[in-house]
């Protein structure tokens, strides 16, 4: 069965970056977040084994969830230097191996995951999305599953429909629905202040959407959370705005043929080489496992299996 791998890429860096120590080549340059990246993708390529493998990024750009809430994720820090520095090197690593990227100023990665999503679907092509994003959750349908960092690999959590009712209380279509009641700090978005999961699923259980919610507000019985959702009723209609993925997006083109893959390429050698990832280069193309975290020598390998 064909499968296609899609990677969170920035969220693949940013946790690469900061779960590696701060090392550099010999003339300095930042490369943990690179090596995370590379070091995870290949461990997951390899027990997954897909026909396909797509990386979507965001961009610095403003996209349409900032013009529609101005707080939207402004609580977030600057990215820091050396971490900036490494994007760029991430997406040669990727043209050096030859798997296919994308990204569009506008558009933030979650969209371009859930567009990709539909795309391979029509194909008949199994999906997994590799993320940490509990917004992904709510693609989760039979042929989409999505993978979750944990500690250490083997732990690593593969989310069906049947994991996400377990974890959330509500079956992944209704996840943006869930999001409008509690918020996503994440985001900076708050939701209805004063209603908290156990509250948001009973509501959907009843109502099934924010949307019949408010048709039938005066059936709400308990009258605090009828109060709560009058008062909060333009946060909470925003909020599921916010958190709902868009999978058809005007002016972006991804070709689910052209992400078909099934080795590196040989240029990708030239790269750890530059880049002094001597492990790397061995282990990608001469099938070395890496050793146990605890008996790596060399700064370039510590730890990097605590990424999942």
């Amino acid at each position: 069965m064909k499968s296609l791998l899609i990677i969170d890429g920035n969220a693949l860096i940013h946790r690469a970056y900061h779960a590696l120590p701060d090392f550099k080549t010999k003339n300095g340059i930042p490369t943990n977040a690179v090596y995370g990246f590379a070091s995870v993708m290949h461990k997951v390529r390899d027990e997954l084994k897909p026909s396909h493998l797509l990386v979507c990024f965001d961009t610095a750009a403003p996209t349409f969830r900032d013009d529609m809430f101005e707080e939207y994720r402004s609580h977030r820090p600057e990215t820091e230097p050396n971490l900036i520095k490494q994007f760029p090197m991430v997406r040669d690593l990727l043209d050096a191996a030859g798997i296919q990227h994308v990204e569009k100023d506008g558009v933030e990665a979650d969209d371009l995951i859930a567009m990709a999503t539909r795309l391979a679907e029509e194909q008949k092509i199994h999906v997994v999305i590799l993320t940490g994003d509990k917004d992904i959750f709510q693609l989760i349908r039979e042929g989409v599953s999505v993978l979750t960092p944990a500690i250490g690999f083997s732990k690593g959590k593969l989310y069906d429909r049947n994991e996400v009712i377990q974890k959330f209380g509500v079956p992944p279509e209704k996840i943006a629905d869930y999001k409008a009641l509690v918020g996503d700090p994440s985001d900076n978005y708050k939701g209805v202040k004063g209603i908290g999961p156990k509250s948001a699923v009973a509501l959907l259980e009843q109502f099934g959407s924010i949307e019949s919610i408010y048709n039938h507000i005066d059936d709400v019985t308990n009258p605090r959370l009828q109060n709560l959702l009058k008062k909060e009723k333009e946060h909470a209609l925003l909020s599921k705005k916010l958190a709902v993925l868009l999978d058809i997006i005007d002016d972006v083109e991804i070709d689910i043929d052209a992400t078909q893959f099934s080795d590196y390429n040989e240029t990708l050698k030239d790269f750890f080489k530059e880049y002094q990832f001597n492990s790397l280069a061995k282990r990608f193309f001469n099938n070395v496992q890496p050793a146990p975290a605890k008996e790596e020598k060399h700064e370039e390998e510590d730890n990097q299996l605590g990424l999942f």
